[in-house]
């Protein structure tokens, strides 16, 4: 890759998000991932395209027979541009129609590597297997299937990879056949679906989803959704140790938005680093989703009105304060 490809990318805005992304087809974008392509000098921005618009659905058949949305951005995430849906996400024999959830996309080698949540066919409650499966590109358009992670479980979710500080791979993920709780695995090479060991529980107690695993200020931080914000979890080397931040009951984004007096709830988000600023400070945009219309607790106490469904992608300044991290709620 040419020293001008490198360069063709716009920096991400601190005010990225500014104007929330709806997605245009459901109205739906939840579980937001953001990446940098540098072919195009765009970012891009997938998401679980929930299909919250569609008349007649039954329980939470809204958010299964979902498929992966992806939009670009080339002007450093102020406003962006619907490309559709991912092709070829459907590993071999799925039952049909498929329901793919909550991709992370990390560059490893020469390669970018997507971890998705894949179950067969559409339900109108939580039941059925639910697998973390993975896909390679090097364009981000294009994906090749590498195969299924085995991880001893029936229903697993959301799974969030990073390079840790003893220098191995991690993969964190929602078992929601053990407590919905964070549970990792360990791998020297992740490209490889067959190369992860399982390690156990990461994050016990209550229940939570959407891993987010990344490094600030020299150091290794995790978010999880536990429906009421994200909550903060520190470590050294993000290898184990994880410790719940106390600052605010160890949580973040538990009101970026309100609906009816109450307090709307930053859900599932994920975590980019920015350009450094002037004072030298690292600070990252959390990118995030919310229910405009509706708080955004455990999906079963949702309001029967259709318009409870929609939800909108927004992003928030994040930074280390005093030795904790917090966040700038819009």
């Amino acid at each position: 890759m040419s020293q001008q490809q490198v360069n063709a990318l716009k920096p991400l805005r601190p005010d990225a998000f500014t104007s929330p992304y709806r997605d245009p087809v459901w109205d739906g974008p939840t579980d937001p991932i953001l990446v940098p392509d540098q072919l195009t000098g765009e970012w891009v921005l997938f998401y679980t395209q929930r299909r919250a618009t569609v008349p007649g659905l039954t329980g939470v058949e809204w958010v299964h027979g979902t498929a992966i949305g992806v939009a670009r951005s080339s002007d450093g995430g102020r406003s962006w541009r619907y490309q559709g849906t991912v092709g070829g996400l459907v590993p071999p024999e799925t039952e049909q129609p498929a329901t793919l959830w909550a991709p992370d996309v990390v560059r490893i080698g020469e390669r970018w590597i997507m971890y998705l949540t894949v179950l067969g066919g559409v339900r109108t409650d939580w039941t059925g297997t639910a697998s973390i499966v993975q896909f390679a590109s090097h364009d981000l358009v294009t994906w090749e299937y590498l195969g299924a992670v085995d991880l001893d479980s029936p229903r697993v979710i959301d799974a969030a990879v990073a390079l840790c500080g003893d220098g191995r791979y991690r993969l964190w993920y929602k078992d929601e056949a053990h407590g919905s709780n964070t549970y990792s695995a360990v791998s020297d090479t992740p490209q490889d679906p067959s190369s992860w060991v399982l390690e156990g529980l990461t994050i016990p107690g209550r229940p939570h989803e959407g891993p987010k695993v990344f490094q600030l200020e020299g150091t290794y931080w995790m978010i999880v959704d536990e429906w009421r914000g994200q909550a903060v979890y520190r470590s050294e080397n993000a290898a184990g140790g994880w410790v719940r931040q106390e600052h605010l009951g160890g949580l973040i984004l538990t009101q970026p938005e309100h609906v009816g007096g109450r307090p709307v709830v930053g859900r599932h988000a994920d975590v980019v680093l920015l350009p450094a600023g002037e004072d030298g400070r690292e600070r990252a945009l959390l990118v995030y989703f919310t229910h405009p219309h509706w708080g955004g607790e455990d999906i079963d106490t949702m309001a029967p009105d259709p318009k409870t469904r929609l939800s909108h992608v927004r992003a928030a300044l994040l930074e280390v304060r005093g030795g904790n991290l917090v966040c700038d709620e819009p």
